[in-house]
């Protein structure tokens, strides 16, 4: 699909709607608007010249939300009618400066004092992936986050982890303490048998080389587990 535009002039009524939803958004922010209107606001671009409400609306049928729009992959994307290259490439670059925007919020940083800014970070990457995500936090000696890496993807209810690799990686950055997180794409971020016994190979692998496992978090769609919290470390 091709984001067809009509030639000529942009109609006067979509003109006059457009100026109104961006003097909204100056005036009150993201909060003073649904998520139809903040998603209007970021196809403008896209589209200039027609009426951009009617593929929001698709968008929104499709996918569920706002975050769920942005997130969604872009092979399924371009399968709704009216989403081509300049549609997906807002979308993405939305996501993207989501994603580091919550990065830098806790890079560098001591965990203890930005936890609450490192479970957005998890949720804003990690909770619309359609497929597990495994990744690892590494600390130093201070808790401060010093390396944020991907080490497996997955299939929709498993990730392939392997513990020495990990703490491998923990050795070559000089890490004290490690932080695990992996994504449940069912939205249902309880662990598995599967899940626990990964951990405690990491942590026993971890605590013979002298490095901390602080915590494992397991992100659903809206919330997620800790395993210190539910005394499964």
């Amino acid at each position: 699909m091709t984001d067809a535009l009509t030639p000529g002039k942009q109609p006067s009524y979509i003109r006059d709607h457009r100026k109104r939803l961006r003097e909204r958004f100056l005036l009150g922010g993201a909060q003073a608007m649904p998520d139809y209107e903040l998603l209007e606001l970021v196809l403008f671009r896209a589209i200039p010249r027609r009426d951009v409400k009617p593929l929001v609306h698709q968008l929104l049928k499709q996918f569920g939300d706002f975050n769920s729009v942005v997130s969604a992959p872009a092979d399924q994307l371009s399968m709704v009618p009216g989403v081509g290259a300049a549609v997906i490439t807002e979308l993405k670059v939305v996501e993207a400066a989501a994603h580091r925007l919550s990065r830098s919020r806790i890079m560098q940083r001591q965990v203890i004092s930005s936890w609450e800014a490192l479970l957005d970070y998890c949720h804003t990457t990690m909770a619309h992936r359609e497929i597990e995500q495994f990744r690892v936090f590494f600390l130093d000696r201070k808790n401060v986050l010093v390396a944020d890496e991907e080490q497996a993807r997955g299939t929709v209810d498993h990730v392939p982890v392997y513990p020495r690799e990990v703490v491998k990686r923990a050795l070559q950055l000089n890490a004290s303490a490690l932080i695990l997180v992996h994504n449940h794409p069912s939205g249902d971020p309880t662990p598995s048998e599967a899940d626990i016994g990964m951990t405690n190979q990491i942590q026993a692998a971890a605590e013979t080389m002298g490095i901390t496992l602080h915590d494992h978090l397991i992100i659903g769609k809206s919330c997620e587990i800790s395993f210190r919290t539910q005394g499964f470390l």
